[in-house]
């Protein structure tokens, strides 16, 4: 019998600790191909459910009836929340800041599934930078859309230094880099009460969306939050 695929793909350090980038073959659905990160061991995340991934540029999308849309995506990570938000005609622009320059490098190199697809967009661009610190300063550029994908959730950060973002200051400073009537789209693994009162505060629209899907790898449903403000 073939033994199930398990590949590495690529293991370095960086900045917030070991980055791993994994493709395997699912022990429960034989035959399906699943790329994966972890960070420091810790799973990160999957090609294997990307609802609310998707979800994070459909629904902001949804709010905004504009076209010519400028979008501003913090994480790259596999590419899926920037990849939904160039499938709309409306979007004129994407920009991604990812952090992690081993991320961009592995979009580059074609090792993630929408590698080919990403790569041939000329709407996109990626930089390397920090979202949250762009988020605190001054525009440079404002955006319809800013969506942001990196922690896993606005009460455990990957860093420390993001954590300001989710306060009432830092979201006041995020609405600056907004259009107006534009939407700030934020993902959660988990509810924030504390993140939502910042958001009432600062923005005359919240709206709160939980994504619930079936994991067939630990065989039970799981809810994905996803936070939307309109500036």
């Amino acid at each position: 019998m073939k033994p199930p695929l398990f590949e590495i793909l690529a293991y370095e350090p960086t900045d917030l600790g070991i980055l791993c980038l994994r493709r395997r073959e699912l022990l429960c659905e034989p035959g399906t191909i699943v790329t994966e990160v972890t960070l420091n061991h810790e799973f990160l995340m999957s090609s294997y459910l990307t609802a609310s991934e998707k979800a994070l540029s459909e629904i902001a999308l949804q709010m905004h009836s504009g076209s010519g849309l400028r979008v501003l995506v913090g994480g790259l990570g596999l590419g899926y929340t920037s990849a939904t938000a160039l499938e709309s005609e409306r979007v004129s622009q994407c920009e991604v800041v990812e952090f992690l320059p081993q991320v961009i490098n592995w979009l580059e190199q074609g090792l993630v599934p929408l590698s080919d697809k990403l790569n041939a967009e000329n709407r996109l661009k990626v930089t390397q930078g920090d979202i949250y610190q762009q988020l605190a300063s001054p525009p440079e550029q404002k955006h319809d859309l800013i969506l942001i994908d990196v922690d896993h959730s606005p009460d455990e950060n990957l860093d420390d230094a993001s954590g300001n973002f989710y306060t009432t200051d830092g979201l006041q400073r995020a609405k600056l880099h907004l259009e107006e009537d534009g939407i700030l789209g934020v993902w959660s693994y988990a509810e924030s009460s504390r993140f939502v009162d910042a958001l009432h505060e600062v923005f005359r629209e919240v709206r709160i969306e939980p994504v619930t899907v079936f994991n067939n790898l630990i065989n039970e449903q799981q809810t994905d939050w996803l936070f939307f403000a309109r500036g």
